[in-house]
């Protein structure tokens, strides 16, 4: 066992005193020791819970003949780190979960690990963590909210965002509002539409490194309980069997990924995360292939916010499991793939039919013929940028006006709340990147605030930012170069002509190429907002060139 190098041998004596400290005992120490990481805590939603869960992985791990011994990993809850300078640092959490986690899993050589995982960046940063540690691992999420209901319509967290931008536009009462705040978020789990957490809980099941269910089994139900207990189970096999999560996250299983999140129609913010977690594997995944699986992956499903469909409509209707069988009819699935199962892909999802057509389509009535996001590229975009197709009105796929140009996040919303955008416009938030932000703020509320607004089908954005996945609407992100890196979007003029074509995955810059070079040879770079702490060391680090996974 790999514990043995902690355990074994005469060397061994003061760390098994150490152990023995503990409280365990000489039968416990024999067994395997298996790492649970807990990213319980009290501030995010999709967390609070995940005490339940880390309690029923241990009892798993024990009735499995493991010793369950748990470890803490912090979480960012994106929706209320919104809106100021707390959203700088949601993304770079991610980086922190990772490398933490690493630390521990070596530093104290567990023999298997159960990553309990539940939001936005703690989901892929201990998946990203897995893949770099190279144990035997499983993922365990606390599941999704159930969403809510105002007015006889359904309502998630995504609805109350957008009802600021409602209100300030004069067309919602300060009454209607604060109802709507009471009832948009009824349970605890990750949000409940296919926003980032939960676009992240289906890779996971997907990639194969958690059960079927992982992914829809909402938060609330004791299914998720008996879901937790079997990981806990399934841990020992994995260590047995010492089955790694590389030999599980390979290059089919992303393209399976990639694949089953076109179907979905998933957060923009998974061209981010999928990319990073195949670099740990040694996989590297370019932006431009999500074009080419779109092509061929039809859109099946319209959870919110594409849609009014809920993760609770997506597991009733069958969850994963049915829309992989779905997709599997294409012929263009990796069913040979390995999962934590013991099963394949192929076996896992055999007989798992649709049970709610219209929350899960079939292949011959998608909601699109092509997938949910597509990557934009351009003389805006040269190394590409990201739209949530699924999420964009069809009145705005083609989409040509002027530049409003804004060098923050704050001043575009001020304008967008202020009434002074307008219909054609194209809104751009620019020094919002990685370094330049620094740390890539999402945009949820500027969009939220112009389809509150009313100008969702007339108004786009576009952002070296990111976005949420409760964004909708022609919202653009990740735009690539970033402004800080002196990419074409730091050299757009208010009023200049921005040509969207998401039909053609192309992102235009209607301004002569003398007149770009001209422009670039008088940029210059801006000074840093940050200088010390954690966020000024991580723009140093993007500044150097030393990415690695992170934000490309």
């Amino acid at each position: 066992m790999r514990s043995d190098k902690m355990k074994k041998g005469p060397t061994a004596a003061p760390r098994l005193a150490l152990l023995k400290a503990l409280g365990l005992t000489d039968e416990e120490i024999e067994r395997p020791l298996i790492g649970i990481v807990s990213s319980k805590n009290d501030i995010v939603p999709g967390h609070m819970n995940l005490d339940k869960i880390v309690d029923a992985v241990k009892q798993g791990v024990a009735l499995a003949g493991g010793v369950p011994i748990v470890f803490p990993a912090i979480a960012v809850c994106d929706g209320i780190a919104m809106g100021h300078e707390g959203m700088k640092y949601s993304l770079v959490s991610r980086e922190l979960i990772a490398d933490s986690t690493e630390a521990m899993a070596i530093a104290h050589p567990f023999d298997g690990l159960v990553m309990v995982a539940a939001c936005d960046k703690n989901v892929p940063g201990l998946l990203m963590a897995a893949a770099r540690i190279n144990i035997p691992s499983i993922v365990i999420s606390g599941g999704p909210m159930l969403g809510g209901w105002f007015k006889g319509h359904k309502v998630t967290v995504s609805s109350v965002f957008e009802a600021v931008g409602t209100f300030h536009a004069g067309k919602m009462t300060a009454e209607d509002l604060n109802g709507l705040v009471n009832c948009a978020c009824p349970t605890c789990g990750s949000c409940a539409g296919m926003f980032t957490a939960n676009s992240m809980n289906c890779m996971s099941e997907v990639l194969g490194l958690a059960l079927p269910g992982n992914g829809t089994i909402p938060a609330v139900m004791s299914e998720r309980i008996r879901l937790a207990k079997k990981t806990g189970m399934r841990i020992l096999d994995l260590v047995k069997e010492n089955v790694r999560p590389r030999d599980i996250m390979t290059a089919e299983a992303f393209e399976n990924a990639l694949m089953v999140d076109m179907a979905l129609g998933c957060s923009t913010n998974s061209m981010l995360h999928l990319p990073a977690i195949a670099h740990e594997c040694g996989i590297e995944i370019d932006l431009g292939y999500a074009n080419e699986i779109s092509k061929h992956t039809p859109n099946l499903c319209h959870l919110s916010p594409a849609g009014e469909a809920t993760m609770l409509d997506l597991e009733q209707a069958g969850g994963i499991p049915a829309v992989m069988h779905e997709l599997s009819k294409l012929g263009r699935l990796h069913l040979d793939c390995r999962t934590v199962t013991g099963k394949t892909v192929g076996e896992n999802i055999a007989g798992h039919e649709i049970l709610n057509p219209e929350v899960i389509r079939p292949i011959d009535h998608p909601f699109m013929k092509e997938g949910g996001i597509a990557v934009l590229k351009g003389n805006l975009a040269p190394d590409g940028s990201v739209v949530k197709r699924s999420a964009v009105d069809p009145s705005m796929m083609k989409h040509q006006g002027p530049a409003r140009v804004f060098d923050s996040e704050d001043d575009a919303i001020a304008a967008i709340l202020g009434g002074k955008i307008h219909p054609g416009d194209v809104v751009v938030i620019r020094y919002e990147g990685p370094k330049g932000g620094p740390g890539m703020r999402e945009m949820l509320n500027p969009t939220s605030a112009i389809i509150g607004a009313g100008l969702g089908n007339t108004v786009a954005l576009i952002t070296d930012g990111r976005f949420s996945g409760a964004s909708r609407g022609a919202s653009i992100g990740h735009v690539s170069p970033e402004a800080a890196d002196g990419g074409p979007i730091a050299l757009v003029h208010e009023g200049d002509q921005i040509a969207i074509d998401i039909e053609a995955n192309t992102l235009t810059l209607c301004v002569p190429d003398e007149e770009l070079a001209r422009r670039k040879a008088a940029w210059e770079p801006r000074q840093p907002k940050i200088t010390t702490g954690y966020l000024a060391r991580y723009a140093k680090l993007v500044s150097s060139g030393m990415k690695g996974a992170v934000l490309s």
